[in-house]
Formats: C-alpha cells, sequence, structure tokens
C-alpha cells in the first residue's frame, strides 16, 4: 500500500498550529522555568540556582498572601458552579425543546451577560448587595457574578446537543412501558451524559480563574486570582511563580480527568 503524500498545504498548516501553540504557551513556559530558582533566586532571568525550594516554601507561612485560603475558596466556589451549570443548563435544554410564550427574549435574555463588559456586571452586583444591605461574599455575590459567565454557555450547549437529539430514542422507550423518568434516566441523560461533562468542566474553569466578576464581588476574602494579582506588588520571590505552576499543574490534571471520564463513559456505552 502506498501512503498518500501530503502537500505543501499540510506542513504550511502545521507551521502556522505551530506557531499558535507557541504563542498560547511560550509566556506560560517562563513561569514554569522561573518557580525552579534556587533559594537566593529573584524573578527574572538568568536563574540563581536550580531547585524545588519554591515549591515547599508554598506549604509555609507566607508574609504576604493566603495561598491556602484562597485556593480553597476558589475550589469550592468552582464546584459550585459547576453544579448550578449543569443543573440549570440541563433544565432550560429539557424547557426550550418544546415552544412556549417568551421563549425567544428569554434565550437572548439569558445569553445577553455575554455581551456585558465583565467589570461593569461585577460592579452592579455589588452595588446591589451593599444597597439590599448584604454583606457581598465570594459564595454568595460573587457566585450570581459567575453564573453570568457561566450559564449563557451551558445553555447554548444544551441546546445545540438537543437540537440534534432525536425524540425517536424516547418514543421507543415509551412503547416499551417506560415512564418519563424512566426514559429521561435509561435513555435521554446517558446519551447526553458526555455534554454534561463538558458543560461541567467549562463551568469549573471559567469559574476557577475569573477575575473581572469577582473583583466587586469577592467580599473580605479573595479567590486564587484576586490573590495572585494582588501579591504581584507585594512578592518578591519566586514563590509567586510556583504558585502559578501548581495552579496550572491543578488546571490540566482537572482537565485530563475530565476527558478520561468521558472516555471512559463512551467505552462503557459501547460494551452497553
Amino acid at each position: 500500500m502506498h501512503s498518500e503524500k501530503r502537500g505543501r498545504e499540510f506542513y504550511v498548516l502545521c507551521f502556522f498550529f505551530a506557531l499558535f501553540v507557541l504563542f498560547l504557551y511560550g509566556p506560560l513556559s517562563a513561569i514554569l522555568i522561573l518557580a525552579f530558582q534556587g533559594p537566593n533566586g529573584g524573578l527574572t532571568f538568568p536563574l540563581n540556582g536550580l531547585s524545588v525550594h519554591w515549591f515547599g516554601n508554598l506549604f509555609q507561612q507566607q508574609a504576604v498572601g493566603d495561598f491556602g485560603g484562597s485556593f480553597r475558596r476558589s475550589l469550592a466556589l468552582g464546584i459550585m458552579v459547576m453544579s448550578a451549570t449543569v443543573l440549570v443548563s440541563l433544565l432550560a435544554g429539557l424547557a426550550f425543546r418544546r415552544k412556549f410564550v417568551g421563549a425567544t427574549p428569554l434565550f437572548y435574555l439569558s445569553v445577553a451577560s455575554l455581551v456585558v463588559p465583565s467589570i461593569i456586571i461585577s460592579l452592579g452586583i455589588g452595588v446591589l448587595f451593599q444597597q439590599l444591605g448584604l454583606e457581598p461574599a465570594w459564595y454568595t455575590s460573587a457566585f450570581g457574578a459567575h453564573m453570568t459567565w457561566t450559564l449563557p454557555f451551558g445553555v447554548l450547549i444544551m441546546l445545540a446537543v438537543f437540537n440534534r437529539f432525536s425524540p425517536s430514542y424516547e418514543e421507543a422507550a415509551r412503547d416499551l412501558g417506560a415512564t418519563s423518568w424512566q426514559t429521561f434516566r435509561e435513555v435521554v441523560l446517558p446519551m447526553i451524559a458526555p455534554s454534561l461533562i463538558g458543560i461541567g468542566l467549562f463551568g469549573f474553569t471559567l469559574s476557577y480563574d475569573e477575575f473581572a466578576r469577582t473583583l466587586m464581588t469577592s467580599g473580605t476574602y479573595n479567590t486564587l486570582p484576586l490573590e495572585i494579582y494582588g501579591m504581584t506588588t507585594n512578592v518578591t520571590t519566586p514563590v509567586l511563580y510556583a504558585l502559578g505552576a501548581v495552579t496550572t499543574l491543578f488546571s490540566f490534571l482537572v482537565i485530563a480527568g475530565t476527558l478520561g471520564f468521558i472516555v471512559y463513559l463512551n467505552r462503557r456505552q459501547l460494551k452497553a
């Protein structure tokens, strides 16, 4: 068998894709390299020694910054936003399968927050809480602000999923005597599960690193992005780079774990 020869266009596209990847991850590589500075290292090149000293320093008491607390708040907030986004997006997708009065205005209203500047939404929610006499906090006002960012994406994804979902599967299940709940649980949910997992991953990652919509709504305690930003003007050691490297690794682990779970579900469905 003779393999088909690739044309010049293929290598040109590969070259531009390599440039894109370099542009995307090139600046991140500098952070990762500087995180391995020696104990006497600074914030710029060249490296002054090579060690993992600053990674160990992350788990020690810091003069400035609260790494552990801000990470736990961002993690908890991300899980809250992820769960709410998946649930509401699923319900919205099921609702929009049928036409109802006001469906079109409601759809445009649900995605309108995507075109509003994030800092304006953050400011508006923060002012609203103050006017209501409520204290802004990362688990209340920041949660609402993040939902204005993640929910429109989740709704759009679910609408696309159900737009190509054939109702014949549900009709077959009902013909076999399944109730509405059994049809949803045994037929619909397994088929849309990968999409729901994708929405959950999308919601978690968007919330985990959101800065602008958290700025005016987090209250007294910072989330991790706000903590990192605040530390850029105070911390003068590579511990900040170590923190960036660890959080980046955590993000990639979350993505890899989610993709692995989707592959597991697909293989399970094929065996069933």
